[in-house]
């Protein structure tokens, strides 16, 4: 299936480990917050002008350039929905996610929003939603990616283990409406009917390449969404991994089944393609683990203006 990368990912190398009866918690590389990159990048004249700031979760820094950022680079499994795009050679820059203080250290703040992107003076609106992600962003991020997001992100990092549980700290603002916005580069958002929410889930895939394409097994399915505010912060919240065939289970739906998301990821000859999950497994070994965490659940370009989703300490929880 997809090409595996040079540097092998290991969870065990994340910071932080609590142990209670019988299992372990391990916190993933950086899931603790407390490391961000801050990035000042210049918009062009076409759009504003103006030194944007974004961010990006990694070993503390600070950058003034539009190089591509790593992602994936020395250890770190993150990307985020914080990106800059090159249209037509015209840089502009957007970012719905950063850092926010708690208490003396760091949380990871998401919002969902409706940007303004001011182009030669006209002023068009994108529905964004905060996004942080297990893969990469491959930056600058071209026009075309305006009708396919996915074709520039690449989810789920190379993955050996069993997991029980994603554990995290969340608190959430969620809008009471069943409208929500659509905005693809407007000036006239639409209105649709639809609640949307925050959501945390994982897959754990078993993946192979046969002829260029890429296809997966679904062996392990971790997912909640949060349809209402959560003023307080909910420490050591769990999601669990329900193994194998989920389908026929009662608690089931549609948005946790195979296919649903349509992820993409580079095959040996480096190309982008999409990965096709065939069917479930409990015995097939895990290859590759796919983990996002957003204040939103519609696909791009739609959702509430005003969607918040905090969240700290992002781990697994292992039996010991």
């Amino acid at each position: 299936m997809r090409k595996v990368y040079s540097i092998l990912f290991v969870l065990l190398v994340g910071a932080g480990m609590t142990v209670h009866a019988k299992e372990r918690f391990e916190m993933l590389p950086y899931g603790d917050m407390e490391s961000w990159v801050t990035r000042y990048i210049k918009e062009s004249k076409f759009f504003s002008g103006k030194t944007k700031t974004i961010y990006a979760i990694a070993s503390t820094d600070t950058t003034y350039t539009t190089t591509p950022f790593p992602y994936g680079k020395n250890g770190n499994p993150w990307s985020i929905s914080n990106a800059y795009a090159s249209v037509l050679g015209w840089i502009k820059v957007s970012g719905t996610t950063r850092p926010e203080r708690r208490g003396k250290g760091w949380c990871c703040r998401m919002d969902c929003r409706l940007e303004d992107v001011v182009a030669m003076g006209i002023d068009l609106k994108l529905q964004i939603a905060g996004t942080i992600f297990l893969g990469k962003t491959y930056e600058p991020v071209p026009l075309r990616a305006a009708n396919d997001p996915y074709s520039v992100v690449e989810m789920g990092v190379p993955y050996t283990r069993r997991p029980k549980a994603i554990q995290l700290d969340y608190k959430a603002k969620v809008e009471d409406s069943n409208i929500v916005t659509y905005a693809k580069a407007t000036a006239h958002p639409k209105k649709r009917e639809g609640r949307d929410c925050a959501e945390v889930y994982a897959f754990l895939q078993h993946r192979w390449e046969e002829n260029g394409k890429l296809y997966a097994e679904r062996i392990a399915t971790a997912y909640e969404r949060i349809w209402n505010d959560v003023p307080e912060w909910q420490n050591a919240h769990r999601v669990p991994f329900r193994y194998g065939d989920i389908s026929k289970q009662s608690n089931y739906h549609d948005y946790e089944g195979l296919n649903y998301h349509g992820f993409r990821a580079k095959n040996s000859k480096g190309d982008m393609v999409t990965v096709n999950e065939v069917g479930y497994s409990t015995t097939a070994k895990p290859t590759h683990l796919v983990l996002m965490i957003s204040s939103g659940c519609y696909e791009a370009f739609i959702g509430h203006d005003g969607n918040i989703f905090w969240v700290d300490n992002v781990g697994l929880i292992y039996d010991e």
